[in-house]
Parts: structure tokens; sequence; C-alpha cells
């Protein structure tokens, strides 16, 4: 889910663009299982680099294509997002609306 900070980015023209280019370019299957020798449609296109407010507006970050990576959802939450929030959840932290790391 986005932060608030970055909404008005994911809503964004050139973001929108960006993952539908991305997307079409990796043919629409899930990068990850494609190198395990599975074929998985994809659903989340991830940024590796995650983004903050502070690196938000820097298009290196949030447009490069070489910090993307299209997933399914068990592949981001296994190797994404997913683990990395349970596992700051079971160490009594979790992100605030502004990116930043905080305790519960």
């Amino acid at each position: 889910m986005a932060q608030k900070f970055s909404k008005s980015f994911y809503n964004s023209k050139a973001w929108k663009e960006c993952r539908k280019a991305y997307i079409q370019s990796v043919t629409g299957l899930c990068e990850t299982c494609l190198e395990k020798g599975r074929i998985e449609p994809g659903k989340i296109l991830h940024h590796k680099t995650m983004l903050t407010p502070q690196n938000i507006n820097d298009p290196y970050i949030t447009l490069n294509w070489d910090n993307l990576i299209y997933e399914c959802q068990d592949c981001h939450n296994q190797e994404g997002h997913g683990k990395e929030k349970k596992e700051l959840l079971r160490e009594g932290l979790m992100f605030d609306a502004n990116g930043d790391l905080v305790k519960l």
C-alpha cells in the first residue's frame, strides 16, 4: 500500500507510463519465478530501493528500470515488503506515514 508521501507519485502520468512499459517489457511475468524456471503472472511492480520522502522526487530511484522488479504476490511477500514488514512487527517496529521507522 502506498505511503501518504508517495500517493501523488503513484498517481502521476510518469509512473503510470513507466509501469505499463516495464510490465510489457517483461511480458507480464514474475521475474523472480522466471529465474527459478517457473512461469507465473506478475502482480506487483516493486522498487528495489524503498521509496522514502527523501528520494520520492528522484527519477533515478522512482522511474529507473534498474530499480524495478515485477513479481507475483508470493514472491513479493517472500522476498520483498511482506517479509520485511512481518519481521519488523515481530521486533515492535513499523514505518510511519512519512516512511520513517518507529517503535510500536
